[in-house]
């Protein structure tokens, strides 16, 4: 990683959740928003990853097996000050709500909920956040809306599937950076992808078809040994 700072990808999200069927509902409905969303099933394995892993945002049960919920969110104030929480729970007591707040919550939503006023939440905190990211990108004559969910080159509207239009943003939020394969992975794919595959390979032969055949300069580089770039200034292996 370059010392420019932290390498930017799509926005990644922590939902620790031990009900199965919650976390899949939370786990889907962010990623179809775009959302990059691993999930924790108990409170240890919360408290790890949170700290361990570089996360935009956290949506915390407290009634969490092994560690409770709260215990997370005051061991993660202590660790992650600035790390925004959501606690997503049954308990709605008012005392709940205030032991809560009062330990470092950023906002407090009680089960059953509905996701629109979930994903607004989320929403509001991530603009709270100190990194703002321009919704339309460019690099040379490519252009991705993320508003919009929309790519074009030299003005020419190319359509892309999710899993490529994430790629693209996180390769274009580090233009000019080389990311790794491991990098990539851990951005793009969840904690649990398989990085024995050759998806990353894949999925990058696709955008450059899409985004490279038929126009100059090629964008999309390989740097041997390393990983990828994009960048218009042509000095990595095609």
């Amino acid at each position: 990683m370059q010392s420019a700072g932290r390498v930017e990808g799509p926005v990644r999200i922590l939902v620790a959740e031990d009900d199965a069927s919650v976390a899949g509902f939370v786990k889907n409905g962010l990623s179809e928003e775009h959302y990059a969303v691993d999930i924790a099933a108990d409170g240890d394995e919360a408290r790890y990853m949170a700290v361990e892993f570089d996360y935009d945002l956290m949506i915390l049960d407290l009634n969490l097996p092994r560690v409770d919920g709260l215990k997370v969110l005051k061991h993660l104030r202590k660790e992650k000050p600035s790390l925004p929480v959501i606690v997503l729970t049954g308990r709605g007591g008012v005392e709940d709500r205030v032991r809560g707040l009062d330990l470092g919550a950023d906002d407090y939503l009680v089960k059953p909920f509905s996701f629109s006023e979930l994903s607004a939440r989320v929403r509001a905190l991530l603009r709270r956040g100190e990194k703002p990211v321009a919704s339309v990108l460019k690099v040379a004559d490519l252009e991705l809306d993320r508003t919009e969910h929309l790519v074009r080159r030299a003005g020419r509207r190319i359509d892309v599937s999710t899993k490529e239009f994430a790629l693209l943003e996180y390769l274009m939020r580090n233009a000019d950076r080389t990311v790794t394969r491991s990098m990539i992975i851990e951005h793009v794919w969840n904690l649990d992808f398989d990085s024995g595959t050759n998806v990353v390979e894949v999925y990058v032969n696709y955008l450059r078809k899409k985004m490279d055949e038929g126009f100059k300069p090629r964008l999309i580089q390989t740097v041997r040994g390393v990983g990828y770039r994009l960048s218009a200034e042509e000095n990595g292996e095609k």
